[in-house]
């Protein structure tokens, strides 16, 4: 713990301004690290965390990109007790390079074996910001396909374009060669940097600009120099975190409180134990998809999908679809296209446990569109409206809702509720679009 600078959380107006890392601790116990742009009023809003802290702590850093990519580090290492979407690698955010000889560079939720990755990162958008604001500084290739001809990546600065080689006029042996490089170069610094390899990033690039002025390549000298100028500008002025007004962590005071914010912390081990049991399993319950349709006689059909981790909605993992399915209504097909698509992308991660909004047919065609490779031990439900009947794979007869524990009860209508509020907002703006003038 030699890297934070603990101080009585008694002396919080002691703490900087600066962006940096903080951290709360009881006894030794580390309970919680989070980042910001400003410390002291950041740790301020976590009110009931200085309840149950002896102590908090800090590491200033050089700008916002740096307090992002330590924070990553410090919660990896430290695991503490209330980073609690740590603790599900469905949750994560990494930053991968394939491994070719124009490497392409994505951000993504899951880790596959041939790509190198960094991560995990839990603030998913000022991860996509931060590598947004370096593509500046380390022009790179995203696409997942080289493309047939340059996009609006390469005519912006932002790519090397290794599709120009497919050009014949281009396809020169030098040319092919010095693109290749560009690209390697550009990734991999890019990728030092998410690594919180500054100082080694910008030694280098010193020593490639001298052996460029030594060489008296001057044009290539003169864009080193450029870019060591322009990292240095953009990790120092750089802003990607977004404004909070909240704390982004709330414990519970009392048993109603648990209940109106979705069953948190302790509290949430148990309804997972009481789901286990429900369904049978053994396996770990932490995300789950809810799915709802929205039409009105098949006009601007739309499907929804959100997601709860550990009892909370997240809605960085919110998706809607527009329905492309022709005729007359037909929920259960629709229900079908929405997880047939959903199941095209494995880089959103998968759920442990999905509910349906339907009855028995629906539960039927959920089971038949899922085996996918990939997806593992994925439990399905569907909950019938009429007289909320709980429909389970593997079990000849519904449940009664009110059956359940209440704390299962609340969490299944809260799901499916908002599932239901989701798509029907979607297929409202549709349906406003469509009778604009």
């Amino acid at each position: 713990m030699s890297e934070f600078r603990f101080i009585p959380k008694k002396k919080i107006e002691k703490l900087p301004k600066n962006s940096g890392v903080y951290c709360f601790r009881d006894g030794r116990k580390i309970l919680y690290i989070g980042k910001a742009a400003n410390i002291r009023e950041r740790v301020k809003q976590h009110k009931d965390l200085i309840r149950l802290a002896t102590k908090v702590a800090f590491i200033k850093t050089d700008s916002e990109i740096e307090a992002l990519i330590l924070e990553a580090n410090l919660i990896k290492k430290y695991q503490p007790k209330y980073n609690v979407v740590w603790r599900d690698d469905k949750n994560y955010f990494f930053v991968g390079i394939t491994r070719e000889d124009f490497p392409q560079v994505f951000w993504t939720h899951q880790m596959k074996l041939k790509p190198n990755y960094v991560g995990p990162f839990v603030d998913g958008k000022a991860l996509k910001e931060t590598l947004k604001v370096l593509r500046r500084v380390f022009p790179y290739r995203s696409c997942r396909v080289i493309p047939k001809r340059a996009c609006l990546w390469y005519h912006l600065g932002y790519c090397p374009a290794p599709c120009l080689l497919r050009s014949k006029i281009l396809e020169v042996p030098e040319i092919k060669e010095k693109i290749k490089r560009e690209i390697q170069t550009n990734a991999n610094s890019l990728f030092e940097i998410i690594k919180g390899r500054k100082s080694r990033v910008l030694r280098n690039l010193k020593k490639e600009m001298k052996k460029m002025s030594a060489s008296q390549d001057f044009e290539r000298a003169a864009k080193i120099r450029d870019q060591i100028k322009s990292l240095e500008k953009v990790l120092a002025h750089a802003k990607i975190f977004k404004e909070i007004t909240g704390p982004q962590i709330s414990l519970p005071s009392n048993s109603e409180g648990r209940r109106r914010k979705s069953i948190f912390f302790a509290l949430w081990y148990q309804i997972e134990e009481q789901l286990k049991k429900l369904l049978k399993i053994k396996d770990k319950i932490s995300r789950i998809e809810a799915y709802d349709v929205s039409n009105i006689q098949g006009q601007e059909a739309t499907g929804s999908m959100v997601t709860f981790i550990n009892g909370l909605p997240d809605k960085n993992f919110y998706r809607k679809f527009k329905i492309k399915v022709a005729g007359k209504p037909n929920d259960v097909a629709m229900i079908k296209e929405c997880l047939t698509r959903r199941l095209n992308h494995p880089e959103w991660g998968f759920p442990d446990l999905i509910l349906i909004d339907g009855g028995i047919a629906q539960l039927n065609v959920a089971l038949s569109t899922l085996p996918t490779p990939g997806v593992g031990k994925l439990k399905v439900m569907a909950l019938a409206k009429k007289k909320n009947e709980l429909f389970i794979e593997e079990r000849k007869k519904p449940i009664l809702l009110k059956s359940l524990p209440r704390e299962v009860f609340n969490l299944i209508l809260q799901l499916r509720d908002e599932a239901h509020r989701f798509a029907i907002s979607y297929h409202r703006k549709l349906r406003e679009k469509d009778l604009a003038p």
